[in-house]
């Protein structure tokens, strides 16, 4: 049988045909189910196993770890730029009043060295942001979420500048806050639904009082406003003081649908509470959430995995951190 000799101009063409091809696929990755199952197969175990245990030390640190969700993936990118501290030319996100009254940052090093010990330099920070999420939400008895992705990489810098238009203010309208979620793919429903992680927050009073002070919102149940008024007892607090008041005072730490029967009898605490309640954009899905917890949890759920892929760096974009709170 004759052997046919390709010309040495096409095999250096065909070699280097693949290595593009081989470079525009690692750059282009996309997020998948189990991602280290090779590279750390106990990866996701660990960052379970820190979660319950910080959390039965530190209660509150599972709303943290949901928030710094919602905080990390609607500025740019789900990439741990939150996470990075004011050092090496980088200026922190944490420094934005939009970051006001967030804690715990610490304790993602917690969580960040038990990974480092079991497989260095190989699970992201962007990776624990988002699996201490999810496993967060179960220690507040919230839905078990199965189908988080992962392989996200970490930025190399922070967005501090993007900060204050991204994350939404205390006192925007809903129009705003819809028009931002759907820009990063996120739908009426699931925006609805995601708000619903106010069933863990609290409002701090620098927030609320504008509310309460010199007169009464009229929207705000009387009876209600004057229990905010003995949380809140002046008009001009000290943001330095740790003066709240929690958006569910009667399941404070679950994430279930007490958020939308208290907004739809008037007690929500911010603006866009009541706005939620009465606007016929979002009205009818908190009515539905407010009768039926596991429908809230279903598109809790769901809303979760959307936010939690919002526009992630992968394959060969970003970086592994050694320390989530500093670039490499």
């Amino acid at each position: 049988m004759a052997i046919v000799k390709m010309p040495f101009c096409f095999l250096a063409f065909f070699c280097l045909l693949l290595q593009l091809f081989s470079i525009f696929h690692i750059g282009n990755a996309e997020l998948e189910m189990n991602y280290y199952r090779e590279s750390c197969p106990r990866a996701e175990e660990i960052i379970r196993q820190q979660v319950e245990t910080l959390y039965y030390k530190h209660g509150n640190t599972a709303v943290s770890w949901l928030r710094n969700l919602f905080h990390d993936c609607v500025v740019k990118s789900c990439d741990a730029s939150l996470l990075l501290e004011t050092a090496r030319g980088v200026v922190s996100e944490q420094k934005s009043t939009r970051s006001f009254g967030m804690r715990n940052f610490k304790y993602i090093k917690t969580i960040k060295d038990a990974l480092e010990k079991e497989c260095p330099g190989t699970v992201s920070c962007a990776d624990i942001v988002a699996l201490s999420a999810r496993d967060g939400i179960v220690m507040l008895k919230g839905p078990k979420i199965d189908m988080i992705k992962t392989g996200r990489r970490d930025s190399r810098g922070s967005y501090l500048r993007d900060v204050e238009a991204l994350v939404p203010n205390h006192n925007d309208s809903l129009s705003s806050v819809l028009s931002n979620f759907n820009s990063i793919g996120i739908d009426v429903e699931a925006t609805v639904a995601l708000l619903g992680a106010h069933s863990v927050g609290r409002v701090h009073c620098v927030n609320l009082v504008h509310r309460l002070y010199p007169t009464i919102d009229p929207t705000l149940d009387p009876t209600y406003a004057l229990y905010l008024k003995k949380r809140c007892p002046a008009p001009n607090p000290n943001p330095k003081e740790v003066l709240y008041s929690r958006n569910d005072p009667e399941t404070p730490m679950v994430v279930d649908n007490m958020y939308y029967k208290n907004i739809m009898a008037h007690k929500g605490l911010l603006l866009i509470d009541d706005e939620l309640a009465t606007d016929p954009r979002t009205a009818p899905f908190v009515a539905k959430m407010a009768t039926d917890n596991g429908y809230f949890h279903e598109q809790f759920s769901r809303a979760i995995r959307l936010l939690s892929e919002t526009n992630p760096l992968t394959g060969d974009q970003g970086e592994i951190r050694k320390d989530c709170r500093y670039v490499n």
